[in-house]
């Protein structure tokens, strides 16, 4: 058995800072479970460009938020749920650019 080259820190893995750190963006309650990508993206975008505490561009964050959910969700994910999800990323590509 291989013993892992990566030390972990004293403070855990990555994964669990991301989850015990508050996120940089207020985000509505239930966003994730909505069904209209459009709606989704614009939440995100709005709350993004509330936030203070975000360290990179409106959109970025947003992105980067959505990402982090679906990438954290994995095989949980309802695939019709994944659909809606991958959809608001388009659909946060396009607000952003207007």
């Amino acid at each position: 058995m291989a013993i892992s080259s990566t030390p972990v820190s004293a403070h855990g893995r990555w994964s669990a800072q991301v989850a015990e750190r508050p996120p940089a963006l207020d985000l509505e309650a239930g966003l994730f479970t909505w069904r209209d990508p459009e709606r989704i993206a614009a939440s995100l975008l709005q709350s993004a460009h509330g936030s203070t505490r975000r360290k990179r561009s409106a959109y970025a964050s947003a992105m980067a938020m959505l990402c982090l959910y679906i990438n954290r969700a994995g095989r949980k994910l309802d695939p019709e749920q994944r659909q809606v999800l991958e959809a608001a990323k388009g659909s946060l590509r396009r607000q952003a650019a207007a």
